[in-house]
């Protein structure tokens, strides 16, 4: 079963798959910070006009769309920063246009709107080595420079006066973000498609934020997790039963997907516990409203250092977290906040 990874077309599938996992998501990270998640899908409808143009030209559909996207994605930050139209109708602008001036060019060229299934829905299998370098080529860029300028990157996802203010040239850099979204969607077009690349953007980085609490960490974890989940969607789509046709990239997708719903619940578990280990804000010295609480009727538990409840302080005294609320002893009962 396993014999199918030693063939060449297989090997070539799996470093293509790599690659293209970890910058992806490298990118990603910063789109998903500044609440863009579907730019990709934007950009990636604007691709299928560049590589209707290649076909319709002759020249190489990776470099037509390669420029396409680009051109694309400057345009939706231009409209984003300056325009009167919000970024997410420009991205629908790009939705429709893109596709519809893919579909048209490749009927000029006297071409089947079916010669697109493999950049709509991805044929990595097919991928030839020159594409495999082009690939590995684009995707190092994105990396170093998604990973290189991070502080930089992030200040600006984040902040945006503030990174003004800080003599950071806002711009330059929200355009770059929009430059490595439009590579990574032209290196992924040949994993998952054009119609799914957003999702190996974007649901990595959802993933990793249920987990992760800083920056860096979740840059990291997402990279890593794009990465498994293509490499894993790859092997699960080769390794099928006999007679089955299981496109690599819908499982790609999917498995990132069930990372994500696997992760969900237990990120949800750490906020909460970590919303409970949470000290109250400390008072002013000369504040005269006490902390909002009630007495609690019945409480046939005695807290103290050996109860076994987490001991939040608090002020002058310690609160006892049980039952979802914090008990601070007072007289001979306790205060529930």
């Amino acid at each position: 079963m396993f014999e199918l990874f030693t063939y060449e077309f297989m090997q070539r599938a799996l470093l293509a798959a790599l690659f293209t996992g970890l910058a992806a998501p490298a990118v990603g990270t910063y789109i998903v910070q500044r609440r863009l998640a579907l730019m990709g899908d934007g950009i990636g409808h604007v691709a299928v006009t560049g590589v209707a143009l290649g076909i319709f030209t002759g020249i190489a559909p990776t470099w037509t769309a390669v420029v396409v996207a680009v051109l694309g994605a400057i345009l939706i930050e231009v409209i984003r920063e300056r325009g009167h139209t919000n970024g997410d109708v420009a991205l629908a602008l790009l939705f429709y246009g893109g596709l519809a001036g893919g579909v048209l060019l490749t009927g000029l060229a006297g071409q089947s709107a079916a010669n697109l299934q493999q950049y709509l829905f991805g044929s990595i299998t097919t991928i030839s080595l020159s594409d495999v370098y082009l690939t590995m080529a684009f995707a190092a860029v994105v990396i170093l420079v998604g990973v290189g300028l991070a502080p930089q990157l992030f200040a600006v996802a984040q902040d945006e006066e503030f990174a003004r203010v800080a003599g950071l040239r806002v711009r330059g850099y929200n355009l770059l973000v929009a430059v490595l979204a439009a590579v990574s969607v032209t290196i992924a077009m040949r994993t998952v498609g054009l119609l799914l690349v957003s999702a190996l953007m974007v649901v990595p980085v959802a993933t990793a934020q249920q987990l992760t609490r800083s920056f860096r960490t979740t840059l990291v974890a997402a990279m890593a997790l794009g990465a498994l989940a293509s490499v894993g969607g790859l092997s699960l789509s080769a390794l099928a039963p006999a007679g089955t046709r299981v496109a690599p990239g819908s499982t790609i997708v999917l498995l990132a997907l069930a990372g994500f719903a696997v992760t969900w619940p237990l990120g949800a578990w750490l906020r909460h516990r970590q919303l409970l280990h949470a000290p109250f804000p400390a008072l002013p010295p000369d504040a005269t409203t006490p902390t909002e609480s009630h007495e609690v009727g019945e409480h046939p538990h005695d807290h103290g250092p050996d109860c076994g409840h987490a001991a939040v302080p608090h002020g002058d005294h310690v609160d006892y977290v049980h039952g979802g609320h914090r008990h601070a002893p007072h007289g001979e009962h306790y205060d529930e906040h």
